[in-house]
């Protein structure tokens, strides 16, 4: 791979109790670049992301074989902060959920949680989220009402700029337009293109047509194996898995 990997995922395991979930999963993921991780139900895309940021370690019974390795360190090393891992590694998901307060002190909460104490510098890194989340110029007047006002679609963008406001540099987005109609999905699948010059993002999308159009690179899963990945356009036009060939025309899934 002649890109730097952000991520290395060496010999991956996930049970639940004693059920495999996800099987001797094996990816490089370059800086960058936006990745699909893609598959029918049960295939195990959801379980895969939240391993990126150690969400799994909240699930009684739950247990983890293997690498992941960001930058090169492995994220489940006994010294790693998990909540640091959290605010480097973010993850939005399918149903958006503001928190009860205004759109501004939505997208402040987290930077006020940290160092960032003057209002000149919060109101900054708000600007710039929802710039980046594509829904500063539908809300810049009326910062000061509640998030819960915001339509779906720009509640998702909303949510999307509070991770961002956070200084990722991995963001995950489990299904992010699932419930949204085509102009929002739109506008998040616009987002997204720009925000790969900054960040690396991994979506689980909620259909293969998303897949094609945002993606860089794919990993197609079934059943908690990785049956093949690549480059999109070579992944989509010329298969080397009928079953990635049968899911991709809709055969099967």
């Amino acid at each position: 791979m002649t890109q730097q990997a952000k991520i290395v995922i060496r010999k991956l395991n996930f049970y639940y109790q004693k059920k495999p979930v996800i099987r001797e999963f094996n990816l490089e993921i370059p800086a960058n670049e936006i990745l699909a991780v893609f598959g029918p139900a049960n295939s195990g895309t959801t379980t895969l992301l939240r391993t990126l940021n150690r969400l799994c370690d909240l699930i009684p019974g739950a247990h983890l074989e293997g690498e992941i390795l960001l930058d090169g360190k492995n994220i489940y090393a006994p010294d790693v902060s998990v909540t640091e891992l959290r605010r480097r590694v973010s993850m939005v998901f399918d149903v958006p959920a503001p928190l009860p307060m205004s759109i501004f002190d939505n997208i402040a909460y987290g930077p006020r949680l940290g160092s960032m104490k003057t209002k000149a510098s919060v109101a900054e890194v708000v600007e710039r989220a929802l710039r980046m989340a594509v829904l500063w110029d539908e809300v810049k007047d009326r910062l000061h009402t509640p998030a819960t006002r915001l339509s779906g679609g720009q509640q998702q963008r909303l949510c999307i700029a509070r991770v961002l406001a956070l200084e990722p540099e991995v963001i995950l987005l489990d299904r992010p337009c699932s419930g949204l109609d085509p102009v929002s999905t739109a506008k998040i699948e616009e987002s997204l293109r720009q925000l790969k010059e900054h960040f690396t993002i991994i979506i689980a999308p909620h259909n293969v047509q998303q897949t094609g159009r945002v993606a860089d690179r794919v990993a197609f899963m079934l059943m908690g194996s990785l049956v093949e990945h690549g480059l999109t356009a070579e992944v989509f036009a010329n298969p080397k898995d009928k079953r990635t060939s049968d899911y991709i025309t809709g055969r099967f899934g």
